[in-house]
């Protein structure tokens, strides 16, 4: 089940409390993604910011600042900065993966090419740090450029762990932290920066963001294996073709036979995938647990999101924040 599947949801409860805001981000994003000079930029971006997205990442950004009395404008700033750096790097994502799909439609590098999703990936994050600077705040900018940098260092150690049997779960989570949650961190983390609340709250705000955005993409890499292409916006099995050690994987590969591991070994580090392989390695990580045992960790995270709420004051939002952690992982029920 998508975010965006059923009404009543936590996040459809979000986007309605936070609808004005969300209004005043999308007219920004809009204006923002504008090139005078280079009209492919506005081409390109508003394929995949208008493709239906739910914006969940610019929401943490504005929930957080609701949830801790902020009155100002910077929040709405903050939320379009951190919808250009997602976006961003989803261009480049498509690009290193040769993706097809995303959120159901054709990648922009296919409908374009590959030099365009690129620059104009380049162009967002130019764009993000102009929205940076103008909310004035040293710390705000710290932080998501730092967020910036570690989502490309989770990418690059993407690059060297994929296709590694040897990769662990350690690594593992590192490259999801950098991935994904990273950015959901900094979403969290400015919006209680720009209303000044007590630092403990920040961090617990960040750690909210951290253990959700592991979460999340835990439950991703099982629908990868588990879900329909039209709940996850890609082909099913993409991770296996695309040769990715997700987690299911890696708890398989930990706990396989002679026979399994020369399997593993076959369609993962070399790339010699045939037809009946993908039912193949779903049958192995059946036959040992790695779906179930993912979903553990995955609900492990999204109770230590919730718990990360605990000291934050009472408040809608953060009861939406709470039944949202839980409603991440339900979407693998």
């Amino acid at each position: 089940m998508g975010l965006d599947e059923a009404a009543q949801k936590p996040h459809d409860r979000l986007a309605a409390w936070l609808a004005d805001d969300m209004a005043a981000v999308n007219a920004l994003i809009r204006t923002r993604m504008a090139s005078e000079h280079a009209p492919r930029i506005p081409e390109v971006t508003a394929h995949l910011v208008e493709a239906g997205g739910k914006r969940l990442r610019p929401m943490l950004t504005l929930a957080a600042a609701r949830m801790c009395g902020y009155q100002g404008d910077n929040h709405v700033k903050l939320a379009a900065t951190v919808e250009f750096i997602h976006t961003a790097t989803l261009l480049h994502d498509d690009v290193v993966d040769e993706s097809e799909r995303r959120r159901g439609r054709p990648t922009a590098n296919l409908l374009w090419d590959n030099k365009s999703s690129v620059l104009v990936g380049d162009y967002l994050f130019a764009r993000s740090f102009q929205l940076m600077v103008e909310t004035q705040s040293l710390r705000v900018m710290d932080i998501l450029a730092n967020a910036s940098a570690v989502i490309a260092e989770g990418e690059v150690l993407q690059l060297t762990a994929a296709q590694d049997l040897g990769t662990t779960e350690a690594i593992y989570l590192q490259v999801i932290r950098g991935k994904t949650a990273a950015l959901f961190a900094a979403a969290m983390e400015v919006g209680g920066v720009i209303a000044t609340v007590p630092e403990e709250q920040v961090q617990a705000l960040r750690a909210y963001g951290d253990a959700l955005g592991i979460a999340f993409q835990i439950v991703d890499d099982l629908l990868d294996y588990g879900g329909t292409d039209a709940a996850i916006g890609k082909n099913t099995g993409d991770d296996f073709r695309e040769r990715k050690l997700t987690l299911p994987v890696i708890k398989a590969v930990a706990r396989a036979d002679a026979e399994e591991r020369a399997f593993w070994t076959r369609t993962i580090e070399k790339g010699d995938q045939r037809d009946g392989d993908l039912a193949q390695a779903m049958a192995i990580m059946a036959r040992h647990g790695a779906m179930a045992a993912a979903r553990d960790e995955a609900l492990h995270w999204a109770e230590t999101a919730r718990r990360s709420l605990d000291i934050l004051p009472a408040h809608e939002l953060r009861d939406m924040l709470s039944d949202l952690a839980d409603y991440v992982v339900a979407r693998i029920n």
